[in-house]
């Protein structure tokens, strides 16, 4: 008895110890990646990094976060892309610090996930908001890291109406949006699904459960901060000193920006030109996401 309790006992440690060695030896299944990237000390940006290949940078838009990309994710990659969506600090999984939250901070930021990152000759692509973001950052940065620039219903040149711009939502319309942030946000977001649909249709239910589950993961303090900045920005002195490729993706029903906020666009940006989307409002990264997807394939090839 004694000898077959010893036996076992040795197997049992021979197993255990060649499982353990086994453990060790297991190759990694990560590719290394962080899925944080720190920006500051103590501060922490979600970063989803995908694929291989030619880089392309995504920025989601007010009040989203990197998720909204989801479907263009599941496609760049399999077409032979290194595919990277940054979460403004503030959004989404990002940390939510008390602080500035203005374009220079969301621009630095992103300086930073690049840098850190090394990516070279990226497409950086940015989302209503984001679009401002992008141009922002290519202006201030000039052009570091990225090779091109391709806007998606941007917020921009200048997101509000101005005394020398009548394009855009006016003051009124600003400001009492502004304060729908401070005492009805809830309502605000349930609503916005119904203003990303092309005017005269609706987004799938799902489709807006999805995006408002997004919008509702924003600090609700940054939410008033960054679009109180989006109006306070007029970017159109800045955009003559852009020099590199723009596409401008925009809806022609969509019911946030205007389509005459592209034309300005393309009439300040040399080498510039406007996809539209007949049959989309704001989203038109899920209302035609098939010639989304391809468009921006091409304009990444060219």
């Amino acid at each position: 008895m004694k000898n077959l309790i010893l036996t076992t006992s040795l197997i049992i440690t021979l197993i255990t110890s060649q499982f353990a060695f086994s453990q060790t030896k297991r190759t990694p299944a990560s590719a290394g990646r962080a899925e944080y990237i720190e920006v500051e000390p103590g501060v922490k940006l979600h970063v989803t990094d995908l694929g291989v290949g030619q880089p392309i940078v995504l920025i989601h838009g007010w009040p989203l976060s990197d998720e909204m990309y989801e479907y263009q994710y599941q496609y760049l990659v399999r077409k032979g892309f290194r595919v990277i969506g940054i979460t403004l600090r503030g959004f989404g999984k990002s940390d939510k610090p008390y602080g500035k939250y203005n374009f220079d901070v969301f621009s630095d930021d992103i300086y930073a996930v690049l840098h850190t990152l090394k990516i070279e000759n990226a497409v950086l692509g940015g989302f209503s908001m984001g679009g401002a973001v992008t141009i922002h950052y290519v202006n201030k940065y000039k052009s570091a890291h990225v090779s091109k620039l391709a806007l998606f219903a941007a917020a921009a040149p200048s997101w509000k109406q101005r005394a020398d711009y009548n394009y855009g939502i006016s003051e009124e319309g600003a400001a009492g949006l502004i304060k729908q942030t401070i005492t009805n946000r809830e309502d605000l977001i349930g609503g916005l699904g119904a203003a990303f649909a092309a005017k005269g249709t609706t987004l799938p239910k799902n489709t807006e459960k999805w995006l408002e589950n997004i919008n509702l993961s924003a600090s609700p303090y940054v939410v008033t901060e960054s679009i109180s900045a989006l109006g306070d920005l007029d970017l159109r002195p800045v955009l003559k000193n852009i020099t590199i490729p723009v596409a401008i993706f925009q809806g022609t029903k969509d019911q946030l920006i205007d389509f005459t906020l592209a034309e300005q666009l393309q009439k300040g940006l040399k080498n510039s030109y406007i996809v539209k989307f007949e049959n989309s409002g704001h989203a038109l990264f899920v209302e035609e996401m098939d010639k989304f997807n391809s468009e921006l394939e091409q304009f990444a090839k060219k």
